[in-house]
Parts: C-alpha cells; structure tokens; sequence
C-alpha cells in the first residue's frame, strides 16, 4: 500500500542508466522542446546561451539520481505507517475563520505515498501542455531526455546551486492534494458543531454518516475518520486504484467504521433507483471538492471521469454537476449538512476548448446547488497557488448548505 523505504522509489528508475562518459551524454541525449518535439541535443544548443557548465551539472545530476531521490522520498513520501491512526491529534483543530490548506503539511505525504504514482505522474494540467513532475524525471533518468525548460537560465542557475528539486516544483505538474488535517478540522469547527449523531457505532457511542460523491484520493475519508466521531463512511470514486487501495486502508486502519466504496460516477449512481433506495435520507454530512471542470485531468483507461464524458462546460454543468449535487440533496438527513470546496479560475484553454473562454465556477455550480439546499455561509480557505492552476481569487471557499 505505501512506499516504505527510497530505495522502491529507486528501483522504479531502475532498467536504463545514463551513459557512462560524458561524451555519449552529448551524442546521445535529445531534448523536448515547447512543441513536445524531441531534437538532438547537440542540435539544440546551438546558438542558444547555454554554456559546458550547464550541462555538466545536468549530467551530474542524472548520474546522482539517487541521492536526489531519497531527499524527495524524504521531504514529500516518508511516513511511518504505524503512526497513521491519531497521527493528526498531535495538532489542535483549526478554527473555521483560519483554515489553510497549507497547515502542516506534512499531513499530505500520507495521501501522495499512496497515491505517488496517479498524482505525480498520471494527472495532467488541463490548462496548457505541461509535462507531469514524474514524467518529465522519466524522460530524464530513464530515457536520456530533457524537457527544455531545464535548459533555460533561470533553471541552470538553481541546478548550479544545488537546487533541481525546485526546478522540478516549480516548472512541472502535480496534482492538487486536500490536506486531511483540513478534513479534520473542518469537520470538528463545521460539519459537526451543532448536530447530534443519531447512528450508533459498533462500539455503542455515538457517530456521524459521512457520504463523499467524490473521494479527494483518500484525504477525506482519513481526516473524518480520524475525527473518531464517524460511524458509517460511503465514498463515490471513478479512479480504481483509489477505490482499492482505500478500500484496504479502511480494513487495515479503521475497521470499526462501517465503510462502503462504489468505483462508479456519481452520475450513473443518482439515477439508479437500487442505489437510492439505499442512502436516500441516510447521511448527516456532504463533504468533496468537486473537479474544477478541466482544472486537472485525471487518468481515464475507464472513460468515466466527467471532463472525458462531458466536453462542454455547458455539458459538465448540466449532466455532472446538477445531477450529482441533486443526489447528494437526496441522500441527506433533514437538518443534515453539504459542504464543498471549489474555486474561481481564469481562462482555459485546453484540447477540447481550444478556444480561451472563463469559466465562473462558483457562481454557476452554487446557483446549481441552490435549487436543491439552502446556503448558510461560505468561508475562505488559504491555500498557495501551484504553478499551473492560478487562482483568480485570494482564497478557495469552503461552501456550507443545509437540507
């Protein structure tokens, strides 16, 4: 289930190593440029200002993987999985005017070891053609082949100084993580404050419903159960390997909460009269961050992510978003509580829409949401922008309906 030790996360680079002499580094390696045209590089250098040192320090670099590697296991993949259950009590709960996404984050290196792959290397940017952080370390350690942008000045100055790591943050995609410690506090400062539980546990306390129409790679599911007030956990996702793998998590990890998972889209389950029959009225709290349209595209062997089903935002709007939040109106307890986090963006323009257009998220999807629940308060969560997805406001908003 997790990476527990660098040298597995070595051992993935394993099978190609760079050439020995720095002489077939330079006949050999090639280079993608903006374009995603691959050219030698030798035939790339010319009449640019890049210098013997540059490339020597790249090459170094590529011979030295390893080192880079276990400091990158270090700081974004260690985790002791022994310590998971109660590992976030170890930190007071964030209040409901001061959540940040950012706090702690240590917390998110729980989610990107089990996911590394899928957010590293599977899940795109949908706004421009960006290389994935993995893909581009693939072409680099594996393949003898530089993105471009390793070549540029700014780039070459951080190698020179040590620093590739944050070239490789800074210039190339990762999916977006929620920080479970967010999960968590929001579901003791929000979701929670005010209700009375009316399920009962397997142990006989008290516990909340929980349904997710979408799973955030495993974030919520482990900031409410660490809460220890959730009894009952239904979870909606349409990517396999986090039905599977969270499945496994909430045996090993949880087992007294009762946890169902459904690898489906939320929209196929809405309108199935057997799935409703069973949670209709059912749960005490909505909680996701619905996707951001074409924000972020995710691997879809399956065809059944919504941006792959719905090619138009007029579409997406209609058949995912106003069907989905229906369901999620439906499968609450009177008094019960939904709540989703979303974002204002600026242009898009992608494959599909190659055409830039704006795209008014929260406005559109919460007068969506308004005609199935009543909205009671929003709130601002901070959260630093990432390098490809520009917020184009301060905050992401944490949005509170009540049935």
């Amino acid at each position: 289930m997790f990476i527990s030790s660098p040298s597995q996360l070595i051992r993935y680079f394993d099978g190609s190593s760079p050439p020995i002499k720095y002489g077939d580094f330079l006949k050999q390696t090639k280079v993608k440029t903006g374009r995603g045209e691959l050219v030698s590089l030798q035939e790339y250098i010319k009449n640019k200002n890049i210098t013997t040192e540059n490339l020597q320090n790249i090459y170094s670099h590529i011979k030295g993987r390893n080192d880079y590697l276990e400091r990158f296991y270090k700081t974004s993949l260690e985790i002791n999985p022994n310590d998971i259950v109660g590992n976030i009590h170890i930190y007071p709960t964030m209040t409901a005017n001061h959540l940040n996404n950012d706090s702690h984050p240590n917390m998110k290196k729980i989610i990107r070891n089990m996911f590394w792959k899928e957010i590293l290397r599977n899940s795109t940017s949908g706004l421009s053609n960006i290389p994935t952080f993995m893909r581009v370390l693939d072409d680099l350690y594996k393949h003898n082949i530089i993105d471009y942008k390793l070549l540029t000045p700014s780039a070459s100055y951080y190698i020179a100084e040590g620093r590739i790591g944050s070239v490789f943050s800074s210039f190339y995609f990762r999916a977006s993580i929620m920080n479970p410690y967010l999960v968590y506090s929001l579901a003791e400062s929000v979701l929670f404050r005010g209700m009375n539980t009316s399920a009962i546990s397997a142990s006989g306390g008290n516990g909340f419903s929980v349904f997710t129409p979408t799973m955030g790679w495993g974030s919520y599911y482990y900031g409410f159960a660490e809460t220890g007030r959730v009894n009952k956990y239904t979870g909606i996702d349409v990517i396999p390997s986090v039905c599977n793998k969270m499945a496994k998590f909430s045996q090993k990890y949880y087992p007294s909460i009762n946890t169902v998972i459904y690898c489906k889209p939320s929209e196929d389950l809405a309108v199935s009269s057997t799935f409703m029959s069973q949670h209709r009225g059912k749960y005490d709290v909505v909680f996701f961050s619905p996707p951001y349209f074409q924000m972020e595209l995710y691997e879809d062997n399956g065809k059944t992510q919504s941006t792959t089903r719905y090619k138009t935002y007029e579409e997406w709007l209609e058949k995912y978003w106003d069907v989905t939040i229906r369901m999620c109106s439906q499968v609450l307890k009177p008094g019960g509580k939904c709540c989703y986090i979303i974002s204002g963006y600026g242009t898009v323009s992608s494959t599909s829409q190659p055409k830039e257009e704006q795209y008014k998220l929260i406005h559109d999807m919460n007068e969506i949401t308004k005609k199935y629940l009543t909205h009671k308060k929003t709130y601002n969560m901070n959260n630093k922008n990432s390098n490809m997805t520009k917020h184009t406001e301060t905050d992401e908003k944490i949005v509170l309906f009540e049935k």
